[in-house]
């Protein structure tokens, strides 16, 4: 299948990054993944300028991270769907390596299959890894807690499928595991629904939705982000008091679907749609847990010795779910969710270290979710294993200040049908290296070209009036995706697709 798309060019070896000696040691480090969370819904700007959505949400919290941090506005999800970039955080190789490329639920089940009847395109998905990570990948918490780290992981994990090892995060080198199983959304945000699925439709019984571990929680007026927190802040103090360093994943659910609103917050909004005051009482909901976090590793003298990095794992949702007009929600972005466009994958990066990043900067260099995996090891002083190959790179020395050194540009490969239609909600790949970024469409063989510096709506598609720069980029993504081992899709009733380098030429007769 890889020969479809027709690669062209020297492959680059991946090189091993050296771990400078001089880059001063985080003690903790925190990662605060937020789920669906889309690039203006804070009110941090990742713009040039403030945006009408910035000014609808309240966190004041994101806003201090920003204010003693580093803002990157060119931050990147590696994929625009959940499962994808969490398993290439906590692997630090891009879904286009580790061939996991779409979200997981069962295990040995392709979780696309329910969707294909609703895809328009001739396409058939690949073979890919339907359980995401095991027990045996060399994960960030694996690596952390050999190094004796505490690890504690609480929310959203979706790392593995249900039934596989990795559905467990106990079984991928966490210590402590708070509400984290393989499903990627909750039965319910409300406590006096038992976090059920069933319980917020009214019903009786169990599914697979339901969040676990919270049993102490159910029946009470109390929602889902703020038992999480709850336990993970006890978690934190556990790791003070027993003088460990602590390594800690915070994935709230929020603000995934079912979108529920946290009614205490519902007066703040009293302008809004419904469906957006629910969304925004939701956000303004994570970012009271964030400030929660911040205080209590403050309070036990952590706070100052901490890396905190604070980010989403893909484009915020768009195409359905919200309230008024659909595939505007990112704007001054085009598109969302499950979308090749910026919608779908640029995403907000906010960086906390105290004594290593510049206070109140913002950078428009491109990073990447992959870019976490050897940057977090780094700045803790853990070494990665020699034989794992990386397609992250090493973030420290340029949040010290320094330049950027990235050997290879930004991949992005899904070669699936999210289940939504919208803008650029299609199978595709995607390379961004400077300014520009290449999309090819794998289903029409479509390439277009955009300035995502000079227009990040991506509104103009340069492709044609720059046909030099469409050639040279395309050629370029064929070469990182053989390089990266990508599968390709197949043509429905047989055949082969068009590659990248097929569908250029296609195009410029």
């Amino acid at each position: 299948m890889l020969r479809s798309f027709l690669m062209l060019g020297l492959l680059l070896s991946p090189q091993a990054l050296a771990q400078k000696s001089d880059v001063p040691k985080a003690r903790h480090v925190v990662l605060f993944l937020v789920d669906d969370l889309g690039w203006q819904d804070t009110s941090v700007p990742h713009h040039t300028e403030k945006t009408p959505l910035n000014e609808r949400y309240r966190t004041p919290h994101a806003e201090r991270l920003a204010e003693e941090g580093l803002v990157l506005r060119h931050g990147y999800a590696s994929s625009p769907v959940c499962t994808p970039t969490r398993t290439a955080i906590h692997s630090g190789q891009s879904p286009a390596r580790s061939h996991i490329t779409y979200w997981t639920l069962y295990a040995d089940r392709d979780q696309t299959t329910p969707w294909a009847r609703k895809d328009a395109s001739r396409l058939v998905a690949p073979a890919w890894d339907v359980n995401g990570l095991d027990q045996s990948d060399p994960t960030l918490a694996r690596l952390f807690s050999d190094a004796g780290f505490r690890t504690v992981h609480a929310g959203k994990a979706h790392l593995g499928a249900i039934g596989s090892s990795g559905a467990d995060p106990l079984n991928l080198g966490f210590d402590v595991n708070i509400a984290g199983h393989g499903p990627g959304g909750p039965g319910s945000y409300y406590g006096q629904h038992d976090f059920r699925a069933n319980g917020r439709r009214g019903k009786p019984g169990k599914s697979v939705w339901d969040v676990p571990g919270l049993e102490a929680y159910h029946q009470k007026d109390v929602y889902l982000t703020e038992a999480i927190v709850e336990e993970t802040c006890g978690a934190v103090r556990q790791a003070a008091k027993d003088g460990k360093r602590l390594f800690l994943s915070f994935a709230p659910y929020a603000v995934h679907a079912p979108i529920m609103p946290n009614k205490k917050y519902l007066e703040h909004y009293p302008d809004l749609d419904p469906k957006e005051a629910a969304y925004a009482t939701m956000v303004e909901t994570v970012d009271h847990a964030l400030g929660a976090l911040l205080a209590t590793l403050e309070d036990e003298g952590m706070l100052k010795d901490t890396l905190f990095v604070y980010t989403s794992d893909n484009g915020g949702l768009s195409a359905h779910g919200r309230g008024g007009e659909q595939h505007v929600h990112n704007a001054p972005l085009r598109s969302g969710k499950g979308s090749a466009y910026e919608g779908g994958v640029r995403v907000p990066w906010i960086v906390r270290w105290p004594g290593v990043v510049a206070k109140g900067t913002t950078s428009d260099v491109p990073v990447i979710s992959h870019d976490l995996y050897p940057s977090l090891l780094a700045a803790a002083g853990v070494s990665t294993p020699k034989d794992h190959v990386l397609d992250g790179v090493d973030l420290t020395p340029f949040w010290q200040g320094g330049d950027l050194d990235r050997e290879h540009p930004l991949v992005w490969h899904m070669p699936h049908f999210w289940g939504v239609h919208g803008p650029g909600i299609q199978p595709y790949s995607a390379l961004r290296q400077g300014s520009l970024k290449l999309l090819f469409f794998q289903g029409d063989g479509r390439i277009e070209l955009y300035d995502v510096a000079q227009d990040p709506g991506e509104t103009q598609d340069l492709a044609p009036e720059r046909p030099a720069d469409a050639r040279r980029l395309a050629q370029l993504l064929a070469a990182e995706l053989l390089r990266r081992k990508a599968q390709a899709p197949r043509i429905k009733g047989g055949g082969q697709p068009l590659g990248v380098m097929a569908a250029l030429n296609e195009m410029q007769r």
